[in-house]
């Protein structure tokens, strides 16, 4: 197994214009899982400039029922798209929260998903879609997330924090970052490139302002990468020059192109489907998220270093298909005993899709928050990121005991 290399991830902000449509497409999810804990949503976002359409099929009780819309709830739906917009922070000539044009092209859920997917007399709910899922977990960072992942996640975290405070005014909503780590021996000593490229007020593209905002810029980084790591950094701060045109406005964006920023950074492999807009019948979303769950508590738990998880489904069949564990060769047990041990673990139902959702309390509004700065290695706080909770740390170290 190789174990000196060079290895790099990217995030985007809340800003991208993927990402906005992400969490309009997230957001639609928790306005609907608010009023029908079973509703079923699948939504599509596009923005560009000065528009934002939503496409995809939907049921929800109260809300969209017999092919018609309740009194009011198209307005709420718009309200909730043009909140999400501006929370983000997009008043520009190009995109602004209050004067986009709204267009909604949700319809009704096909008759023909619904009944492979809900349950029925001796039939359990079925998946969502067929497809297969990983979840990945390593010891490079605290929060067991590959490190060149986690630390682009965290600068522009960081910088989008001080944008909204007002500690870093020049700043517009649309960023990416990049940061290439050098291993040896299978761990990150150093960092050799960091790429944050930030749109920004106008003239901070040339002299004095150009030069504060560089500086701000490896500021940040600095506070957010251990020093250790940053001895050989080369930056590259806006390296084509101006930034000014971006979001919608610079690029149109769409849900789920982000899949990759998402996850693990291309740390880990991905099955091709994206989270935001559905709802957690949806195997790409729920299943994606119990193979976290269970990659980073075998991680926890000790019995690797590094764990991916594969699991797999049909449409309308509860049971699923595989289960494959790979600790790549940092195991302290065989793989086949912790597919075993997991497998054992009653209160996972067998990983159904009712037990996973039942098990991981996904029939909520907690969505929003996941669609910027990754699904994952963010702290379970009450309903939200119950994935990321180290609740079967006991069970895996019974198994093995």
């Amino acid at each position: 197994m190789r174990t000196d290399y060079l290895f790099t991830s990217e995030s985007v902000s809340e800003g991208h214009p993927d990402k906005v449509a992400d969490q309009i497409s997230d957001g639609i999810v928790d306005l609907f899982l608010s009023k029908d804990p079973e509703a079923r949503i699948a939504c599509e976002t596009l923005t560009t400039t000065q528009l934002v359409v939503l496409a995809g099929e939907i049921r929800c009780k109260g809300v969209y029922e017999d092919g018609r819309w309740a009194p009011g709830a198209q307005d709420e739906i718009e309200q909730t798209v043009r909140d999400t917009v501006k929370r983000i922070g997009y008043e520009q000539d190009g995109f602004h929260w209050e004067k986009f044009e709204f267009i909604n092209r949700l319809h009704g859920q096909s008759a023909h998903i619904a009944q492979g997917v809900d349950a029925a007399d001796n039939k359990d709910e079925g998946a969502g879609d067929q497809g297969i899922m990983f979840g990945y977990a390593t010891d490079e960072t605290p929060d067991l997330m590959p490190a060149t992942l986690y630390y682009s996640h965290k600068i522009l975290e960081r910088m989008a924090a001080d944008r909204h405070s007002g500690a870093a005014p020049f700043l517009e909503p649309d960023a990416k970052s990049q940061v290439t780590l050098r291993y040896e021996g299978s761990l990150p000593v150093a960092a050799t490139a960091v790429v944050v490229s930030t749109q920004h007020a106008p003239g901070y593209d040339e002299g004095e302002k150009e030069a504060e905002l560089h500086d701000y810029v490896k500021r940040v980084i600095a506070e957010v990468i251990p020093p250790v790591l940053l001895r050989e950094t080369t930056y590259y701060i806006n390296p084509t020059g101006s930034f000014e045109i971006g979001g919608p406005d610079g690029d149109a964006g769409l849900t789920g192109r982000k899949i990759i920023v998402d996850t693990y950074g291309g740390a880990a492999p991905h099955g091709g489907g994206a989270f935001s807009g559905k709802d957690p019948t949806k195997v790409d979303r729920s299943a994606a998220y119990i193979t976290r769950y269970l990659a980073k508590n075998v991680v926890a738990a000790g019995l690797a270093t590094r764990c991916t998880i594969q699991i797999a489904y049909a449409i309308g069949v509860s049971q699923p298909l595989s289960l494959y564990v790979d600790t790549h060769e940092t195991g302290t047990v065989g793989d086949d005993r912790i597919e075993q041990a997991i497998l054992a673990i009653t209160r996972l139902g067998g990983l159904t899709p009712r037990a996973i959702r039942t098990h991981l309390g996904l029939n909520k509004p907690i969505y929003q928050p996941t669609a910027a700065y990754g699904h994952f290695g963010r702290k379970a706080d009450g309903d939200f990121f119950p994935w990321e909770r180290l609740d079967l740390v006991d069970d895996l170290k019974a198994a093995f005991a």
